[in-house]
């Protein structure tokens, strides 16, 4: 019997090189391994998005953008992380293979960037053509109490179609990339800190020329 790798004769100019066999399956098994649990934490999170996003647009006709958001960002963290496996390394692959905890980490944060994206939107932090516009609804009294809140979450909506698609869009790209956010953020944190070093008297209005600070601020960030 011959083993695995060796040769059973010899002849001039051949040449037999033992099969790394043990070195080619490994990262395969691991790679599997982590595909399945991937899709399966995956789909659990969107069974539970599903089951807080469903029922209000069901029963009252409500389609809460905030569940919504948080389901684009999972799925883009999904598919980022389904491209990036084969181009992890096997020592990375084995660690994530061992672990629920490192896989399902990416697809969360996916969604949690999502909804940082859509704050920013709400707030008018991002603004620009690339990025949607929401109407959001106007407290009926002042102060405004616990029932704007609720109003707030319920019955804000994109202004147009388009608004809709760009939201769904940057979403997905909050969750495929996840530097962007934190890029965002920093970014802005560098703009809030450098402002907060200079006189009074060298600082932006606070109103007149907002609407413009804000834009030149979004296109810093998009560059």
């Amino acid at each position: 019997m011959h083993q695995a790798g060796s040769c059973g004769s010899t002849t001039a100019g051949a040449h037999c090189s033992p099969m790394p066999r043990e070195v080619e399956v490994e990262p395969a098994t691991d790679l599997l391994t982590v595909t399945r649990r991937l899709i399966l934490m995956t789909g659990a999170a969107l069974l539970i998005v599903t089951a807080i996003f469903v029922p209000p647009f069901v029963f009252g006709g409500r389609l809460m953008l905030t569940p919504l958001a948080f389901a684009c960002g999972i799925i883009g963290g999904f598919v980022s992380m389904q491209q990036r496996l084969r181009k992890v390394p096997p020592e990375e692959l084995r660690l994530l293979a061992g672990s629920w905890f490192q896989v399902v980490l990416v697809p969360i944060f996916g969604g949690i960037f999502a909804l940082v994206l859509y704050c920013m939107f709400l707030g008018g932090i991002l603004a620009g053509n690339l990025f949607p516009v929401f109407y959001v609804p106007a407290p009926d009294h002042a102060p405004p109490d616990s029932s704007f809140m609720i109003e707030v979450l319920v019955r804000t909506y994109p202004e147009k179609g388009a608004d809709l698609a760009k939201f769904i869009f940057w979403s997905f790209v909050a969750g495929f990339s996840e530097r962007l956010v934190p890029q965002f953020i920093d970014n802005l944190a560098s703009s809030a800190s450098s402002q907060a070093q200079e006189p009074p008297d060298k600082r932006e209005p606070e109103n007149g020329s907002s609407e413009e600070g804000l834009a030149d601020r979004s296109n810093r960030l998009r560059k």
